[in-house]
This record gives structure tokens, sequence and C-alpha cells, in this order.
């Protein structure tokens, strides 16, 4: 009971600061998702743990993820993490040694779909901001039909989840998570081969994604189709629309960057909050990968915020009373939240 609360807890906590991440965030086929049965969230991957936030945070369902291994290198974070119910899985990269831990994990896994809770996984084995759905892996059909192997009587569902972003480099950004077609991996695990089965499966979960967020073929042409959307200004999430103009081959002209007319608002906000900007460019300077700019960004705001804007609040109540500290600490606030949900977000450049 107590881990329910705190689970549920540090949910709607992520769901109303991911508010002040991202100017919309927009949710389709929710409400497809099984209220009980044994379901597996099959996810692209652009954006490091921001994926795994707003798909969490917009699911009904208490999941359980697995993410890189190296995640849970420091001994508090991996305490905080496991109570949150993820679970690291290894790679090659992290030593071949290491990757006969995985057949704990998957233990672990096949656990959580025998008891009919909900497993989450990024089955192209890594991140990577761009917008094309990499060949998958076939770690996550392992799972699933391993699952389905030691349970004879289970079911488990399959549902791909596209996660696209406007602009993972820009704040604020806007954000499309959409929930796709419900996969009956029983059926395909009784009427094939296993080899074929894991085929099948792949090939299922692939085609989906490449409906459920924008993508580009990597071929020859990535990269001027690529820049002819950016160039256009157009949103990439409306994701329906833009990967129409991809399959058309077919761009709008492009169009001048819409102007952030919000500027001084954040200037603004930047000097209330010097103290949280001096310790994220700070951090900012040791991240090696594109893709955890916007996690480190995130994490270093929802808790350098908060924290900082409540001791300005009592300086000010000290010398001018708990009124005015009150009115300055709800205003800081919106004042983000405005800049947050009326500024521009374009494309890259």
């Amino acid at each position: 009971m107590i881990k329910k609360i705190w689970y549920e807890s540090i949910k709607l906590f992520l769901k109303i600061s991911l508010e002040f991440y991202a100017k919309k965030i927009t949710v389709v086929g929710k409400e497809n998702i099984p209220k009980k049965e044994a379901v597996l969230f099959a996810i692209n991957h652009p954006n490091a743990l921001m994926d795994p936030l707003f798909v969490t945070s917009n699911s009904p369902r208490e999941n359980h993820f697995l993410v890189r291994a190296d995640v849970f290198s420091k001994p508090l974070v991996k305490k905080v993490l496991a109570s949150l119910n993820l679970m690291p899985i290894y790679r090659i990269r992290d030593g071949r040694k290491q990757l006969s831990n995985n057949e704990e994990v998957f233990e672990k896994c096949f656990n959580i779909l025998k008891n009919e809770e909900t497993l989450m996984i990024f089955p192209q084995g890594g991140h990577c901001r761009d917008r094309t759905i990499q060949p998958l892996s076939k770690g996550f059909t392992r799972i699933v039909f391993g699952a389905l192997e030691s349970n004879p009587n289970l079911e488990i569902t399959v549902i791909p989840v596209g996660v696209t972003y406007q602009n993972s480099s820009q704040y604020p950004s806007k954000v499309c998570v959409k929930f796709g077609d419900l996969i009956n991996s029983r059926e395909i695990f009784n009427t094939n081969e296993k080899a074929k089965a894991i085929n099948i499966l792949k090939n299922n979960v692939s085609n989906q994604l490449k409906k459920l967020t924008v993508h580009i073929p990597n071929d020859e042409n990535y990269t001027a189709t690529l820049s002819k959307l950016n160039a256009a200004n157009v949103d990439f999430t409306n994701v329906d629309a833009v990967n129409k103009m991809i399959a058309e081959n077919n761009f709008p002209n492009p169009v001048k960057k819409h102007p952030n007319y919000l500027k001084p608002l954040f200037y603004l906000i930047l000097l209330n909050s010097l103290f949280p900007y001096f310790i994220w460019k700070k951090m900012s300077k040791n991240i090696g990968e594109i893709e955890f700019i916007d996690t480190m960004k995130y994490a270093v705001n929802v808790i350098s915020f908060p924290i900082f804007y409540s001791l300005q609040a009592l300086v000010i109540n000290f010398f001018f009373g708990w009124e005015i500290a009150l009115i300055y600490f709800v205003v800081s606030f919106l004042l983000v939240l405005v800049y947050t949900k009326f500024s521009v977000t374009n494309t890259e450049s």
C-alpha cells in the first residue's frame, strides 16, 4: 500500500511538472489500454528518460520499465529508481560479463507479466533523435514469448507507442503520445514456429511505430526530407499529416520561424531563477549524449526551481510577511507556466 501511494504520488507530480516542460501534450489512444490484463508497451526512444515519463504519466496503469543499466550506477539513484518500478537492462557496451545479469531481469519481467501487470520497453535497443524508426532488436520478443511459454494460460497484449517531439532541443516543446492497436501475442505465438513468430511480432510493432510517430525512411533522402520539413516549420506532433507529406513527397513551402514575443518574460524568469540556471549550466557541460540534454534539464529544474523559490519566499516572509511571500511563490510558478504554454515552438533551424 505504501509503495502504491508513493508511486501514484510521484506519477501525479510528474504529470503536473511535465506541464511546465511542454507547451502541449497530445495523447491519442489511451482509452484502448486494457484495465487489467498483462500489457507490454513497445515505445520508440528519441529522448532518453523523457520518453517513459510522458508515456507513464498518461497511462492509467502502474507501469514497470526496462532502462539502460548505467543509469543505476549510483546507489541512491538505484534505490529511488527501483522504488518507481525501473529495472536495469544490460547491453554489450556495459561489458560482456554484465550481460548475464539480464537473465535475472528477464525472470522479473516474466513474473510481472504473469501477474497481469504492465511492462514498458524500448525495442530499438537504444535512444536516437533521428526521426526514423530503427530496426528493432528481438529482446522484447524474448520477454513476451518467454512469459507465454512459461504460462500456457497467460494472455499478453503488446501495444506499440509512438512519442514525438516538435523540437527536443528547444524549451518549451510540444509532445504527442500515440498508443497503437492492440497486438494479440498469444495468437502469434500459438500459430507460428518460434523464429517466424519473432519476425511477425517485430514487423507488426515496427510497422505500427512508423505510423505512430514521424518516420522518415533512413535512406539517401533522409537529410533532404528532414530539411524540407524543418524549413516549412511543420507541426511534427501532427503525426498523420507529416507522415502523409513524407509518403507523397509533397512538402509545404519554406517559411520564416515564428518570432518569440515572450522573450522578455523568459529573461524575467531567468532573473528570478539565477541559482537553478547556474546549476544547469554547470551540469550541462558534463552531458555526453545529446539525447540526455532534456532529461538532465528537466531533472535539474524540477528539483532546483521549487527549492530555490521556497528559499526566496522564506527570505521575503522574513522581511515583508507571509502574504507577500505566498504571492511571490505562486506568481513565480505562474510566470513559468505562462511562458511554457504561450511561447512559440519552432522546428530545428
